[in-house]
């Protein structure tokens, strides 16, 4: 299915947790356009990145005329790459292999919004490499839980991606529904 096609079919929830499998041909462009999608509707939220430095993100995003402004962002590379960690916007943490500081820091990052609000994690597929798959499982079905609790849009994105598979199986069922965006 198409990033669009996905985007109309979770629109119809107020609240879900989705499990979006993504092509890594297509990947950078499915996460613009579905946080894109997000902020044309007004819609703030949270985006945990894994994968990409805050600075690269606010970069990419402007380009693509997403307000920046409406988004939170935790950032899991920055620290691990000896960045500069000072941001408004952002909370920095040491590395995506601390599970339980993402935890806390998207705790504080949904409690500051007040209203309706999107939770986008990026991605699974980076957690893998610093922690063993029960360790994410475990870490999905702690995060889908919370999602439920914030009373939000949330999205999980993973890569598509063989190996995966397994987790993926195990983890489908802590979700609403499961994206395959090609």
């Amino acid at each position: 299915m198409k990033v669009k096609e996905a985007f109309t079919k979770i629109n119809k929830l107020d609240e879900y947790v989705a499990l979006a499998i993504v092509d890594a041909k297509k990947y950078q462009r499915t996460n613009i356009e579905l946080i894109k999608s997000f902020v044309k509707k007004k819609i703030p939220g949270v985006y945990v990145t894994l994968s990409k430095p805050y600075e690269t993100l606010v970069k990419i995003f402007k380009q693509e005329g997403i307000d920046t402004e409406m988004i939170i962002f935790i950032d899991a590379v920055t620290k691990t790459v000896g960045g500069v960690e000072k941001k408004g916007n952002c909370l920095f943490i040491g590395s995506p292999e601390n599970l339980s500081d993402i935890g806390i820091a998207m705790d504080q990052a949904v409690k500051a919004i007040e209203k309706e609000k999107f939770v986008f994690f990026d991605s699974l597929s980076v957690l893998l490499i610093y922690n063993d798959s029960t360790s994410v499982a475990k870490f999905v079905h702690f995060l889908a839980s919370k999602m439920r609790v914030w009373k939000v849009k949330g999205i999980i994105i993973n890569l598509k991606r063989k190996e995966d598979e397994k987790l993926i199986k195990e983890i489908i069922q802590f979700c609403d529904i499961r994206l395959d965006i090609k």
